[in-house]
């Protein structure tokens, strides 16, 4: 179920030495490729099962699995120079709980979840795409958010957080146009990220959104 190393050093993006490093070294043991039904095996484990989409350089991602030990959490990223950082703080921190996808965010969900099996999915700080025509690129559609609710388990939660109030305002009406999703409070506190944390000193206000899918 791992993934060829060589094939992640073909991809494009910039990467230090350390991050090339890990990349080469942990990639077959981290980074997987299973079936659907196959993540108790990937972990070794039977455990609830969450979801990170685009984890930037992982630093978030890494905080989750320190807090959660009781989660089975993926983190599913396309940049090669995060995959590297990410891999290297796994190692470091000695992390059992924590594998990674590289790829399209939307085909892996696809094709790597079965239907009703997430507990929780978070995705953080995603690319705004401020141009109007660019919005056809966000990450949060209509059809992205009818995955992602057919992903999660009955009462399972999708967490969402902008520094962009127009991108705020996007997912909120996509997300609300999805019938077996309800809108709620965000339970409790969540790591920051590098993105978040470059927001608020340009004075920009965090949008943290949530969603549980209904029964």
């Amino acid at each position: 179920m791992a993934v060829n190393t060589r094939t992640y050093l073909r991809r494009r993006g910039r990467m230090t030495q350390g991050q090339r490093r890990a990349l080469e070294a942990l990639a077959p043991r981290y980074i997987v490729d299973p079936e659907p039904n196959e993540w108790h095996q990937v972990f070794g484990r039977s455990a609830p099962l969450g979801v990170e989409i685009g984890f930037g350089m992982g630093q978030a991602t890494l905080d989750w699995a320190t807090s959660r030990p009781d989660l089975n959490i993926v983190g599913i990223e396309i940049y090669r120079p995060g995959i590297g950082a990410l891999l290297a703080g796994i190692e470091r921190l000695g992390l059992a709980n924590l594998r990674l996808l590289e790829g399209d965010a939307a085909l892996l969900l696809d094709s790597k979840f079965a239907a009703d099996s997430l507990d929780e999915v978070r995705i953080l700080f995603p690319d705004p795409w401020p141009k109007k025509r660019h919005h056809k690129r966000r990450l949060i559609q209509p059809g992205f958010a009818r995955l992602l609710a057919s992903r999660l388990r009955p009462g399972g939660l999708l967490r969402l957080a902008t520094d962009s109030a127009a991108y705020a305002e996007w997912m909120a009406d996509a997300l609300a146009a999805e019938p077996s999703l309800r809108a709620g409070a965000p339970p409790g506190e969540r790591p920051t990220t590098r993105f978040e944390n470059r927001g608020r000193r340009l004075g920009h206000r965090i949008h943290d959104l949530a969603y549980q899918r209904k029964n």
